[in-house]
């Protein structure tokens, strides 16, 4: 094989492709394939089934914004607002924010009280690709809310899976 190089460290291209060829390494590719390293709506419905137990989960009431289109991953503002007067008697106790194409479905959980005020959260979250939001609210009297959004992310995040 012939070898050449740029300097010591740098290798051409077609050079470097050739050799993890001729070893066999693009097979790899298969174990590094997003269907492996991401979460599929499988796990979130998993992860949206322990949260809930056998309960239903009404739509509205709550509010997910993130934008339709993220160019990086690693650095997404999200909003989520639950329409709640938030009284001793019927407030938010919960929201949780899952996302499909994690590696982890469940993103974060914020526990509020009446005291909280408004049942408003503003924060920044890692997605992984494009996928399904959703924010489930869970509510003092033991219903659930939910609201989604899709979201389109251009260079993905939360690659690896610990």
């Amino acid at each position: 094989m012939n070898m050449k190089f740029n300097t010591p460290l740098k290798m051409h291209r077609r050079l470097w492709l050739q050799t993890i060829q001729k070893f066999g390494l693009l097979t790899l590719g298969a174990w590094f394939s997003p269907s492996f390293v991401f979460a599929k709506k499988e796990d979130a419905d998993e992860a949206i089934q322990k949260i809930t137990g056998n309960a239903k989960i009404q739509e509205g009431r709550v509010t997910l914004t993130i934008p339709p289109l993220i160019e990086n991953g690693n650095l997404v503002v999200l909003k989520v607002s639950v329409q709640s007067p938030m009284t001793a008697n019927d407030y938010v106790k919960a929201i949780h924010v899952i996302a499909e194409g994690n590696p982890l479905p469940n993103i974060f959980t914020a526990y509020l009280t009446p005291r909280s005020g408004t049942a408003n959260i503003t924060t920044r979250v890692r997605l992984a690709d494009s996928q399904r939001v959703w924010a489930i609210a869970q509510m003092s009297n033991g219903s659930f809310w939910q609201g989604s959004a899709e979201t389109l992310v251009t260079l993905s995040a939360c690659t690896e899976v610990i």
